[in-house]
């Protein structure tokens, strides 16, 4: 998914801590939130004795994490999840019973608690579509290596029952961390469709994002560019497997998977079929503004205040992505910082320099997401520049409500590229009442998100499989 919407819930493992008061080697059980972007609200519970406890998020799906570094008093609770880079610090009121502070992972994020009684817990989430054991195919974890890169990765890998060959679908997820699944919000949807296209008689991979699970490598340092290799190597040793159809691997990306799929393709004939699950048309220092604005206006914001914010936002997007000289936008953040600050009334009190001191560091984290290795290539990821060199098969799904990668603006300039490379083999759908998760939704927004009990609609895992039949040939 697009990082700088979806990494609120889909790349940052987002924890919370718990408070008892007088403790000793008792356990405490609390219940808590914490507040996201663009008002994501991550539920959770936790369990806590004097230095150690855990922690269940059920919209990712975390039961019973362990959490690192546990201090607690009656005044205040620090904690941390090592691995994730998050820092906990609250305050405890002086009833004992709630607390409030910050998540720092990047950036701070509110966090509220209350005490609970006896062991109450956030509810469990109802996913319905959740595959469960037993399968009626074949499932084994594999690992390859990507030798450009030196590292290995990991995944799973599902077969109909027999010799095969099989066609083969890679998945490949969306932007953030991901794990082989996808996982997200509770929601699993690359296991939902694993299991639906492998039942269907395709065989499938779906693998951990370099730097996630149990794949080695640096996620931080990667680009999109470096996700397309670890794509190919998949392709690889696949080629290298019997089971498989050499002649019928392909590619299903979903969100940045989209970009990924036609990168893949324009760079190795092997690649024989790709499908992109709101796959994106133009450059992403055009995209963020937009979804920005459409999901500030799904949440209640004035049409006219989103328009202004995602403008006032484009203009450093596309200075970074044109290579503009890092001077040059740290003055056009600030600018924008300062207009911000002084259209908030709560600060209509402050002096010029009071709030050009609140501004500056808040310039400098601007600045540093701006650059980050992934950010600054994908806003200058022109996605035509691969679909031209396309010849494959192609299939590309859109969700009518997706506000994230919007149809309506993505849709019309991968046609074009398509028809530049003289591919006459695509279609191009947009399934109506879909979200960017391809949920049937309400508003699209991502709030709704964890609160929708349906993984993947039927609607769009039959269109998929439905094209898959035609297009990588009748499953053996």
């Amino acid at each position: 998914m697009i990082r700088n919407f979806l990494t609120l819930a889909t790349g940052m493992l987002v924890a919370a801590f718990c408070f008892a008061q007088h403790l000793g080697d008792t356990t405490s059980y609390w219940s808590g939130v914490v507040e996201l972007p663009d008002k994501v609200r991550l539920e959770f519970s936790v369990a806590l004795q004097s230095a150690s406890g855990t922690i269940s998020i059920p919209l990712q799906g975390a039961k019973e994490v362990p959490l690192d570094d546990v201090q607690v008093t009656d005044q205040a609770i620090h904690f941390a999840i090592a691995q994730a880079g998050a820092v906990w610090e609250l305050q405890v009121a002086e009833d004992g019973q709630t607390a409030q502070g910050v998540l720092k992972q990047g950036a701070e994020y509110n966090t509220t608690m209350k005490r609970l009684p006896g062991g109450d817990a956030v509810p469990v989430l109802k996913r319905p579509q959740e595959p469960h054991a037993p399968f009626p195919y074949a499932s084994a974890e594999v690992q390859f290596n990507n030798a450009q890169a030196g590292i290995t990765l990991a995944g799973t890998l599902t077969s109909p029952v027999g010799d095969g060959p099989f066609a083969c679908v890679i998945l490949v997820t969306g932007s953030g961390p991901q794990d082989r699944n996808e996982s997200l919000m509770g929601h699993h949807p690359f296991l939902v469709l694993a299991d639906h296209l492998t039942r269907a008689g395709f065989a499938v991979l779906r693998y951990d994002d370099r730097g996630v699970g149990q794949s080695k490598g640096d996620f931080s340092t990667a680009t999109t560019d470096d996700f397309a290799s670890d794509a190919l190597a998949a392709v690889a040793y696949l080629r290298t497997d019997p089971k498989i159809d050499g002649q019928r691997i392909g590619i299903l990306g979903h969100s940045e998977g989209g970009i990924i799929a036609p990168m893949c393709a324009a760079q190795s004939p092997d690649v024989a079929f790709i499908v992109m699950l709101a796959g994106t048309g133009i450059p992403g220092a055009e995209l963020i503004p937009l979804q920005s604005k459409l999901i500030s206006v799904a949440d209640g914001a004035p049409l006219e205040e989103a328009e202004g914010q995602a403008q006032s936002s484009a203009q450093a997007l596309q200075m970074v992505a044109k290579g503009a000289p890092q001077s040059e936008v740290r003055e056009v953040v600030l600018r924008l910082l300062l207009e911000e600050i002084a259209a908030d009334p709560t600060n209509a009190q402050l002096k010029p320099e009071a709030r050009e001191a609140l501004a500056k560091p808040l310039v400098e984290e601007q600045l540093a997401g701006l650059y980050s290795p992934w950010l600054h290539r994908f806003l200058g990821l022109d996605p035509k520049e691969a679909l031209g060199k396309v010849h494959c098969p192609v299939l590309a799904l859109g969700g009518s409500k997706d506000l994230q990668v919007p149809p309506a603006a993505n849709f019309p300039a991968i046609q074009a590229a398509l028809f530049a490379a003289g591919n006459s083999d695509f279609t191009l759908t947009v399934l109506p009442n879909l979200n960017h998760l391809f949920q049937t939704c309400g508003t699209g927004s991502p709030t709704e998100y964890g609160t929708i009990e349906e993984t993947f609609a039927p609607v769009a895992l039959d269109a998929i499989t439905g094209w898959l039949r035609m297009h990588a040939g009748t499953p053996q």
